[in-house]
């Protein structure tokens, strides 16, 4: 049986197809449109899919859409009209996108895919969510929280899952939202909506939380089960499709920062490509604390949040397992938390736990919750997008006219890219399918030397041209996460696997890891030997050879692109940018 799940219309837009309830194939549409974090309908993921099982559109028994456009269309309708005439341009670009377009999914699935009427279902956005993390999960039973921006009417959902039945008992829905709390500052500091998140979070470690008080006063309520109100009245984006917060907000917290301003306070590097050091740096300087200070007031209200939230569903379900989905989840700080500060023993999140994993939500919810399928899946790693050959990359390379060496012995290649690293040099690396989700976990990576502080700002210069506050990820071996982290445990947790949690490093091993030390902390990835043994084997062998079994990995690709997935975007990063050599499979090419 295939199923065929759909996700788009706001972001991040994807597909992923069941082979009788497991993983087949699932890739978001950015991959191949090269178009970041793009939401239109992923006709070309559809098509991957299709084509790495060898099947067309007739072959599939289900299709199905992540969420009910009808009820999203009443919640946007609605909300316009209890605020207009404020909301009358959210109307209006409402009645043409929607009424156009967005609103006929089943129309636009039998035109895109063509299929017949009666094989096409539609989920709802937070059971999509809560499939997404339940159903791959080891976990026989657990209790289930979701927490995003908004699905149809709902921002955060909790329940509990058992067998093949989830039920979500509780919810909060709209305009009340965490997630939409969390992006109305990531607006504030001056990056982009549904983009510029993490970036909030990696800003606050150089901050102080002073303003949580504030936020707690004047924007949100919440109560002792972790159930919250919004103050409206400082907000936009229940009646404004351009800005998240109004005056009444920017009173609150000062004049909102300036987007793609250079950002450095005194306690991160000055990097050499923001070139010479501003005269009134030291007032540059203290405005940045500010700002970093925000960051790190919702950065710690948001954890507060989440850990009431948690606390709360462990007591009224008295669950150990704890699966955890919505955009929300993406947050690793807070993960991180959760595991070392709540009950919960242990704890499930997929790599795609935003909007693009609701394809695969709605895809598993139709095979288990709809159809009463057994279960039988764990998602035991990410690597569900597409691969390349070797006769697919010597082709692209022979046409090109590039210069390449084959390495037919892969010892001796892992040994050289070993040596390179140690050397100073900055790997790209492609091997095996393209990981599912927004992380790079070892098949299209850029990796380096963690050992060296300046690495940061090497990879920076050659590369990324991104904030100095933001961090690089240690890739360690999962049996030595331990002697570097402050895990307990938390080095075999489905979240490192899947660089969705941040730990401290313990005393002294800091200085070991420079270059991924963040304040003290990294988002680490843990990896094992059967999840992906040449990525493993390479890990090993600079550990073997440095005494420190860690990588610097950090995402394939150029500032403001999608991470690579083909040979030939490989190669144009490798030749725009600083990387010194590129590996893909067993092809070694240098500049």
């Amino acid at each position: 049986m295939y199923i065929l799940g759909i996700s788009c219309f706001y972001h991040d837009a994807a597909a992923a197809l069941l082979k009788d309830g497991r993983i087949a194939a699932a890739a978001e549409e950015e991959r191949f449109s090269r178009i970041k974090h793009d939401f239109g309908f992923p006709e070309q993921a559809v098509q991957f899919c299709l084509d790495h099982e060898g099947i067309k559109a007739g072959d599939l028994d289900y299709v199905i859409f992540y969420e009910k456009p009808f009820a999203k269309f009443e919640r946007i309708l609605m909300s316009s009209l209890q605020t207009f005439p404020r909301s009358w341009k959210v109307f209006r670009e409402a009645m043409i996108s929607w009424l156009g377009d967005k609103l006929w999914i089943k129309n636009i699935i039998l035109d895109k895919i063509g299929i017949e009427s009666h094989k096409i279902l539609f989920g709802e956005h937070h059971m999509s969510h809560a499939a997404s993390t339940f159903y791959p999960s080891p976990f026989e039973e657990a209790a289930i929280l979701t927490v995003d921006g908004v699905g149809e009417w709902t921002t955060a959902s909790t329940g509990l899952g058992k067998d093949r039945q989830i039920v979500l008992d509780r919810e909060i829905r709209f305009p009340h939202s965490l997630g939409l709390l969390y992006s109305a500052f990531t607006a504030f500091l001056g990056f982009k909506v549904n983009n510029g998140e993490y970036k909030v979070m990696g800003m606050a470690p150089y901050g102080k939380p002073k303003f949580v008080e504030r936020i707690f006063d004047h924007l949100i309520d919440v109560a002792d089960d972790g159930s919250f109100r919004l103050n409206m009245e400082y907000f936009s984006y229940h009646h404004s499709d351009e800005k998240t917060f109004n005056a009444r907000f920017a009173n609150l917290f000062g004049k909102p920062r300036t987007p793609e301003t250079p950002f450095f306070t005194s306690d991160t590097r000055y990097p050499a490509y923001f070139g010479e050091r501003t005269a009134n740096y030291e007032e540059r300087c203290r405005e940045n604390e500010h700002y970093a200070d925000v960051a790190a007031s919702i950065q710690r209200v948001t954890e507060e949040i989440l850990l009431k939230l948690v606390r709360s569903l462990h007591e009224r379900t008295g669950q150990k397992r704890l699966c955890l989905s919505g955009g929300v989840a993406l947050n690793s700080v807070a993960n991180g938390r959760i595991l070392r500060e709540t009950p919960f023993e242990e704890v499930y999140i997929q790599p795609a736990a935003g909007d693009g994993g609701g394809a695969l939500g709605a895809a598993l919810y139709a095979y288990h919750g709809i159809l009463g399928n057994p279960r039988g899946f764990i998602m035991e790693h990410a690597y569900w997008g597409k691969s390349y050959s070797e006769d697919e990359i010597k082709d692209f390379l022979d046409k090109e006219q590039i210069s390449y060496k084959r390495y037919t012995d892969d010892s001796k290649l892992l040994d050289r890219v070993v040596e390179e690293i140690q050397a100073g040099k900055v790997i790209g690396w492609f091997q095996g399918r393209f990981e599912w989700g927004p992380r790079a976990l070892g098949n299209r990576s850029i990796l380096a030397d963690p050992r060296s502080e300046e690495m940061k700002d090497t990879v920076n210069i050659k590369i990324k041209f991104r904030e100095p506050f933001r961090p690089f990820a240690p890739v360690v071996l999962e049996e030595r996460a331990a002697d570097f982290f402050d895990a307990r445990g938390a080095e075999k947790q489905y979240p490192a696997r899947f660089m969705l949690l941040v730990l401290p490093l313990l005393e002294g091993r800091g200085e070991q890891v420079g270059a991924v030390n963040h304040m003290g902390t990294g988002r680490l990835q843990t990896v094992r030997k059967s999840w992906n043994p040449r990525y493993y084997e390479l890990v090993r062998r600079f550990g073997e050879a440095t005494g420190v079994p860690v990588l610097l990995n950090t995402s394939f690709n150029l500032r403001g692109e999608p991470i690579v997935n083909s040979p030939f975007n490989a190669f144009q990063t490798f030749r725009k940018s600083g990387i010194d050599m590129l590996v893909m499979e067993n092809y070694l090419i240098e500049k």
